[in-house]
């Protein structure tokens, strides 16, 4: 396990590296890039002969278990990180703007996506279960800002349209884990559950996490602000962070729910009382570092990750529908209503555009499709799946900062 870690952060550092000096592309777009580029170069080394260097990044590939990774480890620290920088005062400014897109948003998203997708695959050899299709819009639906946040500040794109999308993207994540939970559930167990049994563990899921992140983020505060010491406080929110997201995860609620609420009530609640000047810069410097770092190791994960996708002309074809599908699906449920409830959203005109192609999808979508039980309809959903992150990181990604200009040109 040592020595698969050490390969991997040795990985992600020479990217790092290679994308600062020579690339130039934001951190996590060119980390990806980087070894996107790679590992289709060992695919094409590996069909004419020269197959040393794609069988040991197969093999490594294959030691990392992605979805336990992300799910049960680097998604509690990566969520915590996030909202322990969102400012609740101007958050609560747009809150029922962020819930809607959240909780509203997200769930009519995955159906919509669903169901276009199962009549979709109707007219492919690529047919699926509705149920899978679901799935699918679930694990797909939410938005990753951690690519798109830096880009969207060094265009100049209004701090409200920042707000309201990373807003959305740290209660998405946890809307979407719930909804996909409870899809896959219906699949192992065979059984499809009522609208009240669905409504009842989505209450369950997500109303628990929330109360345990709350529980969890008042503890931690009053802990915070009973002691003055910068070292002991770092460890006391690591250590609340790990040991939450377990407890959250044996209690059988959203632990990435409970991880977005922690970190707000630490982030402003402890920001405000509990913490001095040099507490609360070392403890945003640690947890700026964990946030870059796990970022980084992320997405070179992903672009890593494209030797195990079992590609077809079939599949490629649909893929590029799908990826239409999403995009389609974020108008519909993101830039629509921005569009037509402007002034209500109290967001610039043109939003609407950046809200739209800026909803890049991520890490999370990955690792929930990973996590599916093997067999012929997981291998179509992580192909799509793959095909839609990546060129939402590399095409919207690298778009969404030229965007912001044309349709802002006023902002500096």
């Amino acid at each position: 396990m040592l020595d698969t870690v050490a390969v991997f952060l040795s990985i992600t550092a020479v990217l790092a590296f290679l994308n600062r000096r020579y690339v130039g592309l934001p951190p996590a777009i060119g980390v990806m890039s980087i070894a996107l580029a790679l590992s289709l170069l060992n695919m094409a080394l590996s069909a004419i002969g020269f197959e040393a260097l794609h069988t040991f990044e197969t093999s490594l590939v294959e030691s990392i278990d992605f979805s336990e990774l992300l799910m049960q480890g680097m998604l509690s620290l990566l969520l915590f990180a996030g909202a322990l920088h969102v400012d609740l005062s101007q958050l609560r400014a747009y809150r029922w703007q962020v819930a809607s897109l959240a909780v509203v948003g997200t769930t009519i998203s995955t159906v919509f996506v669903g169901f276009a997708l199962w009549g979709l695959l109707l007219l492919t050899d690529l047919a699926l279960p509705l149920s899978y299709c679901l799935v699918f819009g679930a694990l797909i639906s939410p938005t990753d800002p951690i690519a798109v946040m830096g880009i969207l500040k060094s265009a100049g794109a209004p701090a409200s349209i920042e707000l309201v999308i990373s807003g959305e993207s740290l209660f998405n994540d946890g809307v979407s884990v719930v909804l996909f939970s409870l899809i896959l559930a219906m699949i192992i167990s065979g059984d499809a559950p009522s609208v009240l049994g669905a409504s009842q563990l989505l209450v369950e899921e997500a109303g628990g996490g929330a109360l345990v992140g709350a529980v969890l983020g008042y503890v931690t505060y009053q802990m915070l602000k009973s002691i003055d010491s910068y070292q002991e406080e770092v460890l006391i929110t690591l250590a609340a962070v790990l040991g939450g997201y377990a407890l959250a995860i044996h209690l059988h609620v959203s632990g990435p729910l409970a991880m977005v609420v922690m970190g707000l009530i630490v982030g402003n609640q402890g920001r405000s009382y509990a913490m001095s000047e040099e507490t609360e810069k070392n403890l945003d410097m640690f947890w700026e570092l964990i946030d870059e770092i796990l970022n980084a190791v992320l997405f070179v994960l992903i672009g890593l990750e494209v030797v195990l996708i079992r590609f077809s002309s079939a599949l490629a074809i649909t893929g590029l529908a799908v990826i239409v599908l999403t995009l389609l699906a974020r108008l519909l449920t993101v830039g629509a209503p921005v569009a037509a409830l402007g002034k209500r959203f109290r967001l610039p005109a043109g939003s609407w555009s950046v809200m739209t192609w800026g909803g890049l999808r991520g890490g999370i979508s990955v690792a929930l499709a990973l996590s599916l039980p093997p067999g012929y309809a997981r291998d179509v959903v992580v192909s799509l799946t793959y095909m839609v992150v990546v060129f939402s990181i590399l095409v919207q990604g690298m778009s969404i900062g030229t965007l912001v200009k044309r349709v802002m040109p006023c902002k500096k």
